[in-house]
């Protein structure tokens, strides 16, 4: 069965085919800069990538370019749409409603729709794209695979904030987490490698890109994780910055004379390794500017590895023993030197009982897997 997975963000829209039986990738691309007039689709195929620019409006549109591209004489891996078996999305936000994947019908559309409001920049394309698909394929099953659904196994401790319990009652204010499918993917690949049952192993997983998490997984159950009630809670990041006192944003609104949204803009967009460094938020440019003096740029550099380290050693006691601490991400897979340092820095904590390993992230593979699990069933009835 061929399984296209879609990935909607604010101005682009991604996507992936795959031949679930075989593990097999045949096609991906994204089309992007959606709803300006310099959108552009990047296709690629056997390694080849083909780009034009085209006329996108809006994510309909975008789906549209993405059904064409996909059937094109010249281009394309498909005779017909109806050769593709399911559509799997990617979505951020599910609440507390969502713990696994799930086939899309109507009620799942409004919840999609409900969490918008705490995940505005994410779930409004989502749905879209959703709706778009449903549209455009047919009766094809369209299967939503939520980020936060992986983690919803944390006990109450772990997610609730030391706030009013009735903010959490009322409005929904707890740690969700995020990551949530790369998390699940290279927890299960960890297992594979150490040949134990999942059930067995106690992992730390470290995600590490331009946004960062970390997952405690005990017997395959994330139950607990770095990043919160928004995806700024926890590490240093690209351009987010993680862990703060919460009256550090009372006190910079008063002083600078800043708005929500203003303080926003720079705790999301500003800050991180690019705030710290006044570099760049990519990491190959902040390890650059190291080797070439820049103490600020060592300091942002600093505090990721530091920030990264406290919470491997929290987890490690969380979890009472640690199996594995699992590396992935762009920084994670191809920064070894993060990798190393902490390493070396855990050793007496950790001992020689936990074996630090880099797997290569693969969310798309795992939508595809669920999405094709729950199509066979869904075709079966």
């Amino acid at each position: 069965m061929l399984i296209l997975v879609v990935n909607c963000g604010s101005s682009s829209a991604k996507y992936e085919l795959f031949d679930v039986e075989k593990e097999k990738h045949i096609c991906k691309g994204i089309v992007e800069r959606i709803g300006t007039s310099s959108s552009s689709l990047c296709h690629e195929v056997d390694g080849k990538e083909f780009t034009k620019k085209v006329d996108c409006s809006d994510h309909h549109k975008a789906i549209e370019i993405i059904r064409d591209i996909l059937i094109d004489k010249e281009h394309g891996v498909l005779s017909d749409v109806g050769e593709v078996g399911g559509v799997g999305h990617r979505v951020v936000h599910g609440g507390e409603e969502f713990n696994t994947s799930i086939l899309i019908d109507d009620r799942v559309l409004k919840s999609i729709e409900k969490f918008s409001e705490l995940a505005p920049l994410h779930n409004p394309p989502s749905l879209e794209g959703i709706q778009s698909c449903m549209k455009i394929f047919g009766g094809v099953p369209q299967i939503a695979v939520f980020d936060t659904a992986f983690h919803q196994t944390m006990p109450e401790e772990a997610f609730c904030y030391g706030i009013p319990y009735e903010f959490y009652k009322k409005y929904g204010i707890r740690k969700y987490g995020f990551h949530g499918t790369s998390h699940r993917y290279v927890s299960a690949k960890a297992a594979e490698l150490l040949e134990k049952p999942i059930e067995e192993l106690n992992i730390i997983t470290v995600h590490l890109g331009n946004g960062c998490s970390i997952a405690a997984v005990a017997g395959g159950r994330s139950i607990d994780t770095s990043m919160g009630f928004t995806p700024l809670e926890g590490l240093l990041m690209g351009t987010r910055s993680g862990d703060l006192d919460p009256a550090v944003v009372t006190f910079i609104m008063q002083r600078e004379n800043l708005d929500v949204d203003r303080v926003n803009d720079i705790l999301n967009k500003e800050s991180g390794l690019l705030g710290v460094s006044g570099v760049s938020n990519d990491m190959r440019d902040i390890l650059k500017s190291i080797d070439e003096g820049n103490e600020r740029a060592k300091l942002a550099y600093d505090i990721f590895v530091y920030r990264i380290t406290k919470y491997i050693g929290a987890y490690a006691a969380v979890l009472g023993g640690v199996d594995a601490v699992v590396f992935a991400g762009g920084i994670g897979e191809n920064v070894p030197r993060v990798k190393n340092e902490i390493r070396d820095q855990l050793k007496h904590l950790l001992g020689g009982s936990a074996e630090f390993l880099t797997i290569g992230t693969n969310e798309e593979l795992l939508i595809a897997k669920d999405t094709y699990e729950i199509a066979k069933e869904t075709v079966r009835k």
